[in-house]
């Protein structure tokens, strides 16, 4: 049954198997939930998003046409829920995560060049939050959800070049940032 495409999932969950919404949940949570950490740097935010869209995919599985990739689908809904949120709450800064942070430092043989790489990401972390919403998106689906240009194209209803453009603009801007923060924190 794991061997069903997520189309064919996906249309028998609209046509009223709800269990097989469990699989799909089982194929992308963990997806999801990197996609909205990348844009909100919060665990529990990220993972009650992640809830609320398979809510979402359970409330308009009626509109499932079933032509298109299912992550396009998905992922439309996750930016949209990812929309609303934002503009509930209108905070976008870092946060550290403890859990997160303790379990880098759980091995103490490598404990030195974890930190030097969680230092890293956190300053990969901190400079995508100062890139608008949009730059910051974008980059997110290419870089870390791996999707490719046709499917950004299709899920942000722009070409494919416009796509390119974007992502090539987004990574000249998050590499300026990257440098300034870098810079500022190796003087203290």
């Amino acid at each position: 049954m794991d061997s069903l495409s997520d189309n064919a999932l996906m249309l028998q969950v609209k046509d009223g198997q709800l269990d097989k919404l469990g699989l799909l949940f089982e194929r992308y949570h963990k997806s999801l939930y990197g996609f909205f950490y990348r844009l909100t740097s919060d665990g529990d935010t990220s993972e009650d998003l992640v809830q609320n869209v398979f809510v979402r995919i359970l409330k308009y599985k009626h509109t499932y046409q079933g032509d298109g990739k299912f992550t396009t689908w998905m992922f439309h809904m996750a930016r949209n829920l990812f929309a609303d949120h934002y503009k509930k709450s209108k905070r976008m800064g870092y946060k550290e995560d403890v859990e997160v942070t303790d379990r880098y430092f759980k091995d103490d043989v490598n404990a030195e060049s974890t930190r030097i790489h969680t230092e890293e990401l956190d300053l990969l972390q901190k400079a995508m939050s100062h890139l608008s919403v949009e730059k910051r998106e974008i980059l997110v689906l290419s870089k870390f959800q791996e999707m490719r240009y046709k499917e950004i194209a299709d899920l942000l209803e722009l070409t494919e070049s416009a796509v390119k453009v974007r992502i090539f603009r987004a990574l000249k801007e998050l590499r300026v940032i990257y440098e300034k923060l870098e810079t500022q924190s190796s003087i203290y």
